[in-house]
């Protein structure tokens, strides 16, 4: 252990409530899917008797834990509390920074034998229109990725945006596809797949085509296509997950015990798993430190902080052949930048939008309207999840309407907060 080894407590913990913005390119589309609440960064910042200060971050409308426990850590020692998942994700990771720099030691240390010192990253995106996911792509490849994880929604082209992405970047590119279950059922799901395998080969994964607790269906789906597919670990008990052999691989993420523990697992039964934890560079630097610990973090980790205007550190993640170096210095081994913290340090929150609705287009001329997407738990979520429409139909088209002031908007509007609208062109 390093000079540094004294245990030290916790004697305060401060919670710094931030909004940093996201990049110009995606915040419209960040709002039209409404998490564009994700810019909400409380950054939790642990001091302790022994000087050290340990920082940690929680995503507040995203991230595993938004809980208010720091009374717990007082006058006890980092060490102690750390694998707390309770304690929430950003006061979880600050005990790990603050541990790691007591003992001298980085963080991926703490967590189990190093196993990897780069990590593979892929970039990630939400969903959006097919020519916006190019210059998505073209931006990934620029800073240094190989892969791209996309959202595939019934609401746009699907095959019109695998093959913008293919032709805009290198053969060596890859792409991973969630689908958040909406081809529904198998009978849907084949031919879909198996016609995208086939017109695109850098097709790598499919993510959750149907629901998971469907272990019937998965495994006749797994047997159709050769593109490997996964599914969030724990979305079945571990046991049929590994023992049905439903899906290729898995989705980790939540408090860093539950991570270790569902990673050792994954690794039991061989099989590969995406680190997904989203978060400015903070919570990109952890997830550095567990794919360093967890020998079969080997797909691409999931994290979305090059679409924050700003990392929150002093330096950006450099991403070389879709890799990052895992930091090697004492706890998370980054530098917070402090003048970032203050320049986006906010008292409240406010995420208010203006009325808006989202036009969603069929080549035969159905248009369905809704009344501004709330995510998972909107109008418009629940309307393709039920397959109210076709599922990924060619020339599927959405688009964003602002309120023009005019009374046959406002009419449309308050039609459209009841239950979508359809209409023929």
């Amino acid at each position: 252990m390093a000079a540094n080894s004294a245990v030290g407590k916790v004697t305060e913990v401060e919670r710094i409530l931030l909004i940093v913005p996201f990049v110009e390119r995606v915040q419209r589309e960040m709002e039209r899917a409404r998490i564009h609440r994700w810019s909400e960064v409380e950054v939790i910042r642990v001091q302790t008797d022994a000087g050290v200060v340990g920082y940690g971050e929680t995503i507040q409308n995203y991230t595993w834990g938004r809980v208010d426990l720091e009374g717990r850590v007082i006058n006890r020692s980092p060490f102690e509390l750390m694998w707390d998942d309770s304690l929430g994700a950003g006061l979880q990771m600050a005990l790990f920074d603050a541990a790691g720099k007591l003992a001298g030691v980085p963080v991926h240390r703490l967590l189990g034998k190093q196993c990897r010192e780069w990590c593979p990253l892929s970039f990630w995106d939400h969903d959006m229109a097919p020519e916006k996911y190019e210059i998505e792509a073209k931006k990934a490849v620029e800073l240094g990725y190989t892969s791209i994880k996309i959202k595939a929604r019934p609401w746009f082209d699907v095959y019109e945006t695998i093959k913008r992405i293919s032709a805009a970047t290198p053969d060596y590119f890859c792409i991973d596809a969630d689908w958040n279950d909406f081809l529904i059922n198998v009978s849907n799901a084949v031919p879909v797949l198996r016609q995208l395998e086939e017109e695109f080969p850098k097709i790598k994964i499919y993510e959750g085509p149907i629901r998971a607790d469907d272990v019937p269906g998965n495994k006749l789906l797994r047997s159709q296509i050769r593109t490997a597919t996964a599914h969030h670990y724990g979305s079945v008990p571990g046991r049929t997950a590994i023992g049905e052999g439903y899906c290729d691989g898995f989705v980790i993420g939540g408090g860093v015990a539950q991570i270790v523990a569902d990673g050792h697992a994954s690794a039991m039964a061989n099989m590969p798993f995406f680190l997904q934890m989203v978060g400015t560079g903070l919570t990109t630097t952890l997830s550095l430190h567990l794919g360093a610990a967890l020998s079969h973090a080997q797909w691409p980790a999931v994290n979305c902080h090059e679409l924050y205007q700003h990392n929150l550190l002093t330096e950006r993640i450099d991403v070389i052949g879709g890799h990052a170096q895992v930091p090697d210095a004492p706890g998370l081994g980054v530098t917070v930048d402090e003048a970032a913290l203050e320049k986006y340090r906010v008292e409240k929150a406010d995420f208010s939008l203006p009325r808006r609705l989202l036009k969603f287009s069929r080549d035969c001329g159905v248009n369905v309207y809704f009344a501004n997407d709330s995510h998972h738990t909107s109008e418009m979520w629940q309307y393709f999840s039920l397959g109210n429409q076709p599922v990924y139909e060619r020339g599927n088209q959405t688009e964003l309407l602002d309120d023009d002031g005019s009374q046959g908007f406002a009419d449309l509007y308050a039609r459209a907060a009841v239950a979508p609208v359809l209409t023929r062109s």
